[in-house]
């Protein structure tokens, strides 16, 4: 995807670390507050740009995993003090496990039940027994509206505005469609326009809860009106 691919560098003029801190402050909250004692090793799976882990690195120390190298190298120039692993996260395994695991945007490229349920598999794999992992999807079917959005930052070097048009053409399936927009300005003033479409998944909450726990984690819903509803699941101390 061009997001992440040709414009990974103009992620810092999409949207910056400040646009997380207020989510990223109730994530961290939640997993510091999830047991005892408090979890101390965190897997940011889908890590893409940091802008999570830029808050997150206070509290834990953070592994970012990612399939892109583009935007693990917007990562590492954010978050020089986290490991950075390069992997698809349906399939990569590091042998090892993790306080906890959090599992944010990339959730959104899950689209199918298959996908999805992968990424649930690894984040288990990854969580010690007793640990949590964090599942934060962007929609779910049952509260999902079709929207519009916009934006965009100023830099010493470039400027950048997009726009963001989500639909869902198809009511009964498990996919919506995203368009981008996207008017990028090079230092020398030059302008031009990128458009990307992407497809998201856009699951049911009940087959979130059957899917987690068929992987193993004992899930539960944890709602905030400001931030949105997300999964906090626990790994049974017992192995599986």
């Amino acid at each position: 995807m061009k997001l992440f691919d040709e414009l990974a560098e103009w992620w810092p003029s999409i949207a910056g670390p400040d646009e997380y801190r207020d989510e990223a402050v109730f994530f961290g909250r939640l997993l510091r507050q999830s047991g005892t004692p408090r979890p101390r090793t965190l897997l940011d799976l889908g890590s893409g740009s940091g802008n999570n882990a830029f808050h997150l690195k206070a509290h834990f120390a953070l592994t970012c995993v990612d399939l892109s190298p583009h935007m693990q190298a917007v990562s590492r120039h954010v978050n020089p003090e986290c490991a950075h692993v390069l992997g698809d996260i349906r399939s990569v395994r590091l042998g090892k496990t993790f306080d906890a695991v959090f599992v944010h945007d990339v959730l959104a490229h899950m689209t199918t039940a298959s996908d999805l349920k992968a990424v649930m598999k690894t984040a288990f794999v990854h969580c010690r027994p007793g640990g949590v992992a964090l599942f934060v999807p962007d929609e779910m079917r049952e509260t999902f509206e079709p929207s519009t959005d916009h934006g965009g930052y100023d830099t010493e070097k470039r400027s950048l505005r997009y726009v963001q048009w989500v639909t869902d053409p198809d009511p009964k399936d498990t996919t919506i469609l995203v368009d981008f927009g996207f008017l990028l300005k090079d230092s020398r003033g030059r302008v031009r326009m990128v458009h990307e479409r992407q497809k998201h998944g856009l699951f049911p909450r009940a087959e979130w809860l059957r899917m987690l726990r068929s992987v193993g984690f004992t899930p539960s819903v944890v709602s905030d009106k400001k931030i949105r509803d997300v999964f906090l699941c626990r790994r049974p101390r017992s192995q599986r």
